[in-house]
């Protein structure tokens, strides 16, 4: 016989109802007419607080990096559309999600080679990881790209990536909110009629007109919901994040933090999906917090180990790690001399905008947790 049972709670104000023979040949007969009783299940929709079905945990570069140049030799982006190695999370696997409702990949191109243009309802971004000669086209606007350079590929933009005959094998991270946007069931995908789109701008002109720090392009009307900054150089963000330390910038959870906005409105660079750069300093170790949203990181710069929900993960240059809503979580620099620098992908823009954003700092142990 089945138990409709499990969930209750014997608390006050909480579903706290016993099965029996009548009650159970009630459920039954609801669940032929395609309804039930709420208290059956209340106390496992609305729990006490968020329960993430995602774990956290770590994709080391080193381990992946010859499994996505293979990739190579066994399809090419004609075949493949995009030629990409996606994360996967064992308690996402239902969603193709890295963590929470955000999707990441590991994209792989040779010089010369051009991915079909197309356009879907999902957002997305991609961070270069290594090579040269890289560039994004998003609705005619062409953006050459760098290592750590950070681009953004909105929801409902033609786009499309490549690299130069003259550049050299290039690998980037993929994120998009996919899964999110599948879950309210809102998804498109449409493929170019011509496969290409044609480069109408001068090449790099959104960073030129709007990328200028506390100058906006005069006549200049934006009023789409995502940035007209598609592109976020590196060489700029590092630059900003050592200002920001020689000021006195700096969290107890985080170092030294910079958002990446809309240089327009100040807000996040899409609606769905935000991202940052931070910095620890040699030595320093962040204190422990948790907050409602999904995180996933990317090491741009040094070493350093990560206590996320009380398991340790050490981790060097181009690992990706992830970070689970609600989830206890601090970083630390292993290093005595260098800078550690991370860059994150997350949800928070839909957690604020819902007005479901929380957070908490860890109040024992001095704000650490213990490794496990």
């Amino acid at each position: 016989m089945t138990r409709h049972d499990i969930y209750r709670e014997e608390i006050a104000g909480r579903a706290n109802v016993v099965d029996t023979p009548e009650r159970v040949a009630y459920y039954e007969a609801l669940a032929r007419k395609g309804v039930g009783a709420l208290w059956t299940v209340a106390n496992k929709i609305e729990p006490w607080e968020p329960v993430s079905h995602s774990v956290p945990m770590i994709w080391r570069y080193r381990d992946l990096r010859e499994d996505v140049l293979r990739a190579l030799d066994l399809v090419t982006p004609e075949e493949a559309g995009r030629r990409v190695i996606y994360l996967e999370n064992p308690g996402r696997r239902d969603v193709v999600a890295a963590v929470g409702w955000i999707y990441a990949g590991l994209q792989v191109m040779r010089a010369g080679e051009r991915a079909s243009a197309h356009r879907h309802s999902a957002s997305a971004i991609r961070f270069i990881m290594e090579g040269t000669g890289a560039y994004t086209i998003v609705d005619g606007h062409k953006m050459t790209l760098g290592v750590n350079d950070f681009v953004l590929t909105p929801n409902g933009t033609w786009h499309e990536h490549a690299v130069e005959e003259t550049g050299s094998v290039c690998i980037w991270q993929d994120g998009l909110d996919i899964p999110l946007v599948n879950a309210i069931e809102a998804n498109f995908y449409e493929v170019h009629p011509d496969l290409a789109q044609p480069v109408v701008h001068p090449v790099d002109d959104m960073a030129a007109r709007w990328g200028n720090p506390g100058l906006l392009p005069g006549g200049g009307a934006w009023e789409k919901a995502y940035s007209p900054l598609f592109k976020y150089e590196w060489a700029r963000t590092l630059e900003a994040l050592h200002r920001a330390a020689a000021a006195g910038q700096h969290s107890d959870f985080d170092g030294v933090l910079l958002d990446y906005v809309n240089p327009v409105t100040g807000g996040p660079v899409m609606p769905t999906m935000g991202a940052s750069m931070q910095m620890l300093r040699p030595g320093e170790a962040a204190k422990a917090h948790r907050h409602t949203g999904s995180a996933l990181y990317q090491v741009c710069k040094g070493s350093g180990h990560s206590i996320i929900g009380g398991r340790r993960f050490d981790w060097s240059e181009r690992d990706i790690f992830c970070v689970p809503s609600w989830v206890w979580h601090e970083h630390a620099n292993a290093s005595d001399s260098e800078e550690a620098v991370l860059f994150c992908l997350h949800d928070l823009p839909v957690m604020r905008a819902l007005g479901l954003y929380r957070e908490e700092a860890l109040a024992e142990n001095d704000g650490h947790q213990p490794p496990g």
